[in-house]
């Protein structure tokens, strides 16, 4: 701030605020400590000094380029801070959550149980353990195998127990680096691109397709029966690949996944298949890859209790790599996902593995099978998803108007990738009472 003095004024600034008068102006300005004596001509300059502001300190490390590529954030975590913000503004609304798909029913007691009796064991001397196998416990690993994989060729030692499916995609990443080319559904479970992205896989996002760089997305639509044509396909490296699909609910059928299996073969590229839903599947359509012949030379399978025995909190899973399964230069991969397994993991908790021997046993898969029951009120049979279409619509405006209008948080079709635009997923998972309560709001809303 600069405050001229004309000649011939005489004037004192003596104290923080000082009045100048002079040709008919009157002025106050803000000096501090300043004494002026006697007359003076010319020009005062009194200048105000900004509050300094603290500066962060910051390292000389630099960002993972590769995080700055991400859009957004994460689907999940903006569908709950969208549901937060929604509360806030309907405290007493009864919002009815159907959108990330967390399961909601108990865990059956013979599960529970097992779960605590090893947590008990562990306040004793005889039962404590520490350290486990990094892939997991022996006898769990026979029994995921004998029940999940008997007669088609998967052993016990190629069973790798972790704490759920998606961890284990990010650690498939690491195994796979940085240099490889991948597919996707479209749309798919969105940890697959992510991750793909973060490891440094993918080009940059291109806006006007919705799109990734050096992703192949293999569009799934009502058109083409969720199921992509292989024939427009680029060869890649690593196909990943879920049936059912979430968020479709689509089961792939046993002819659709052969031609998937020799796709792969004939272009040297590695199935990754999420098999996650497949217990929901109840017709004759196959629930592992390692149903197709010679799925094992091209395949793996990663698989989770966290649906199939309510243990989304609990956490536990497994994936499965056939010891045919070899890179181009003959080496096994089970060997590096070994390597990799051992590095970055120290093994699943061993109260979750006593929980998921239980969830194998014959009591265990009796009761799971009475939650499945549960969910058996949708249209869609071999999912407990919806996957409904509203033609010319943005999914997160319908996404918007369902929550503001029904007051029901769904998923929108568009964070599953750019095929999902115009779709909402609507989960199953929920209590009977609330997902009924759900449709009436639906029919009302779209009467």
């Amino acid at each position: 701030m600069s405050v001229i003095i004309h000649q011939n004024l005489s004037t004192s600034i003596s104290s923080s605020t000082s009045t100048f008068l002079g040709h008919n102006n009157l002025k106050s300005i803000k000096c501090s400590n300043v004494s002026i004596p006697g007359r003076i001509s010319g020009v005062i300059k009194c200048v105000a000094t900004p509050s300094a502001e603290k500066t962060a300190y910051k390292t000389k490390v630099s960002r993972n380029e590769n995080m700055g590529k991400l859009q957004a954030g994460y689907l999940f975590p903006e569908i709950a801070r969208r549901r937060a913000a929604h509360m806030l503004k309907y405290p007493d609304a009864q919002v009815i959550s159907l959108g990330i798909g967390d399961t909601t029913e108990p865990i059956p007691e013979v599960i529970t149980s097992a779960m605590a009796k090893r947590s008990y064991a562990l306040s004793t001397v005889e039962g404590y353990t520490g350290y486990g196998a990094e892939q997991g416990e022996k006898q769990l690993r026979a029994a995921i195998a004998k029940t999940y994989y008997e007669n088609l060729g998967i052993e016990e030692d190629d069973i790798f127990v972790s704490d759920g499916a998606k961890s284990d995609i990010s650690r498939l990443q690491v195994l796979f680096g940085s240099k490889v080319t991948m597919a996707v559904q479209d749309p798919s479970y969105p940890a697959y691109v992510d991750s793909s992205v973060i490891l440094g896989q993918t080009g940059q996002f291109q806006k006007d397709v919705e799109k990734y760089g050096n992703i192949e997305y293999m569009k799934c639509t009502p058109e083409n029966g969720f199921f992509p044509d292989l024939s427009a396909i680029r060869r890649t490296d690593i196909i990943f690949f879920c049936s059912p699909n979430n968020p479709t609910g689509y089961a792939a059928s046993r002819e659709q996944l052969t031609r998937l299996v020799e796709f792969a073969k004939e272009n040297g590229s590695i199935i990754v298949f999420d098999s996650a839903y497949a217990l929901y599947i109840s017709d004759d359509n196959p629930r592992s890859i390692f149903e197709i012949p010679g799925a094992k030379e091209v395949s793996m399978e990663v698989s989770s209790f966290s649906k199939y025995a309510g243990f989304t909190g609990v956490r536990l899973g497994w994936t499965a790599i056939p010891k045919e399964l070899l890179y181009s230069d003959g080496f096994p991969v089970a060997k590096d996902f070994n390597r990799i397994v051992c590095t970055c993991f120290n093994g699943a908790s061993n109260i979750a593995q006593a929980g998921g021997l239980a969830c194998v046993s014959p009591e265990g898969i009796k009761s799971r099978h009475s939650i499945r029951l549960v969910l058996r009120y949708t249209e869609e049979k071999n999912a407990p998803y919806v996957w409904i279409y509203f033609p010319g619509q943005s999914s997160w405006d319908v996404f918007s108007e369902i929550l503001e209008k029904t007051h029901v948080v769904t998923t929108p079709g568009s964070g599953f990738g750019p095929g999902g635009e115009g779709f909402i997923r609507v989960s199953a998972f929920g209590h009977r009472e609330n997902v009924l309560e759900a449709c009436r709001r639906f029919k009302q809303l779209y009467k």
